[in-house]
This record gives structure tokens, C-alpha cells and sequence, in this order.
């Protein structure tokens, strides 16, 4: 289950010591004895300010994640971090700013020391390099790809990036094959493909299945007001909406129809 691995990866270092950064304050602030000891004159209850700065930080997570698109539990930690951690500055410099420097301090050593870990997996992704349309619009018409329109600025499409390439290992093979196309740097095919490539752009990322090089179907897909429709990329939602299992499977049909010419010849 999503859930379960996510778990999973929180338990990575990298997580944990971002968990404690961000907890640091409110631990140190409100647990006896702790906060008797470090901060004697304020006691262990959060002053009006304290509070005021804590919604604040709450809404801004909120908002923030809303707009990345945040689909899985770590994609929504790993975004917060940042904001967290910020205001944990600002809360520790207002109590004491001895401890101001010393949180700035940990917080540069995990910066330095610890970087967040990657999807180091196999995957089958193809990346177009200006072969866009030899590849997919007017190559073999047997072979179907399902293209992810990306750009290397959006938090989204970083978050996407590893559901692509586990699925890609899962679902590719010789005629149905995966492919990612940079917005920013092809901009004419992503304007032929109907794809923004603004910085204010909520159409990536885009997946995009081509048959017989054409497009079938896309997630998330423009409405008749010209909305863009949210879609959740989670890979359950991806599986089901494109109908990857059976695509799939007609997939080795033809591989296996391949391989039989080959030992006819």
C-alpha cells in the first residue's frame, strides 16, 4: 500500500532529522522540564505571539501544498520543511537568540550533510531530445507511449518524477513505452501539444497516451470553459485512468507476435 511505503521512507535519515528540526521548538517550548530549564522566564505555555506565528505557518503549508499538488504524504512533508524550519528560526530568535544561532547552525549542517535521497531505481523512461514527433506522432503506430509533459522548475513534476520511472519499469516494454518532454526547452512541441509552459502553468505535469500516434487520452485535460481539470497522480489513479493493465497486456500480444515472425524468418 502508498501509505505503508511512504512510511517507509520516512524512516529515511534524511526525514528524520528534518522531523526533529521542525518539532525542535515546540518540543523544547511546552515539555516540562525541558522548557522550565531553557526558557525559565516564559514557562511552558506559548505566548499569543508564539500562537499568532504557528496559524500563520499553517496556512502557509496549507497553501503551499494545495498549489504543488502534493499527492503522497511525503511529497507534503519534504515541501513543508522548508516553511517549517524558517519559522523556527523566527520562533527561537524571539525567545532567546542564543538558541536563534545555534537552530541556524543545525540547520546548515543538515543542509550541507544531508541531501533528500532520490529514486534510484530501475525505469524505462525516454527522454525527447527534439524527436518528439519522429518518435511518437510518426514513428511505428504498433508502439504506444504514454508521454509525461514536464518542466524542471515545477515542485509538482519533481514529485511526480519517481512515479513515472516505477512505472515505466512496471508497465514498458517494446511497444508501449514511456517518454518525458521538457517544456522549457521544446516550447513549440508543448504549444502543438496543447501544453503551458508558464511559470503560473496548473497543466504540469501532463500525461499524454498516444496510439497510432495520436492522442487518446490526458491527465489532467482542459474542460469546455478551459479549466484545467486537477487530477491526483497518484499510480493507482494513473493505472485506472489510462488503463495501463490492459494496455499492457495488448502490449505483449504484439511482442510475443514479434518474437514468432523473428523465428519464422
Amino acid at each position: 500500500m502508498a501509505w505503508k511505503d511512504d512510511l517507509k521512507q520516512l524512516l529515511h535519515v534524511y526525514y528524520l532529522v528534518n522531523i526533529l528540526l521542525c518539532c525542535s521548538y515546540l518540543v523544547l517550548r511546552s515539555v516540562p522540564p525541558v522548557c522550565n530549564f531553557l526558557f525559565p522566564e516564559q514557562g511552558c505555555q506559548l505566548d499569543f505571539r508564539e500562537s499568532e506565528i504557528l496559524f500563520f505557518l499553517m496556512v502557509i503549508v496549507m497553501f503551499r501544498n494545495r498549489r504543488a499538488g502534493s499527492t503522497s504524504l511525503v511529497a507534503y512533508i519534504s515541501s513543508a520543511f522548508v516553511y517549517v524550519k524558517a519559522a523556527n528560526v523566527i520562533l527561537f530568535f524571539y525567545s532567546d537568540p542564543r538558541m536563534g544561532v545555534v537552530f541556524v547552525v543545525l540547520w546548515l549542517l543538515q543542509a550541507l550533510t544531508l541531501a533528500e535521497p532520490v529514486y534510484n531505481g530501475p525505469d524505462k523512461v525516454l527522454y525527447f531530445r527534439g524527436n518528439f514527433d519522429e518518435e511518437v506522432l510518426h514513428g511505428d503506430s504498433r508502439v504506444t507511449w504514454l508521454v509525461a509533459h514536464y518542466a524542471t522548475w515545477s515542485p509538482a513534476c519533481d514529485q511526480f518524477a519517481p512515479t513515472f520511472r516505477r512505472l515505466s519499469h512496471t508497465y514498458g516494454c517494446d511497444f508501449f513505452k514511456f517518454g518525458k518532454l521538457d517544456v522549457t526547452r521544446y516550447p513549440e512541441t508543448a504549444k502543438e501539444q496543447h501544453v503551458s509552459d508558464s511559470p503560473y502553468s496548473r497543466q504540469l505535469p501532463t500525461l499524454s497516451l498516444f496510439k497510432g500516434g495520436k492522442e487518446v487520452k490526458r491527465r489532467p485535460f482542459v474542460d469546455s470553459k478551459g479549466l484545467v481539470i486537477k487530477f491526483p497522480f497518484t499510480e493507482q489513479n494513473i493505472v485506472n485512468a489510462f488503463d495501463l493493465n490492459n494496455v499492457y497486456e495488448e502490449a505483449k500480444k504484439l511482442c510475443k507476435t514479434e518474437k514468432t515472425v523473428k523465428k519464422t524468418d
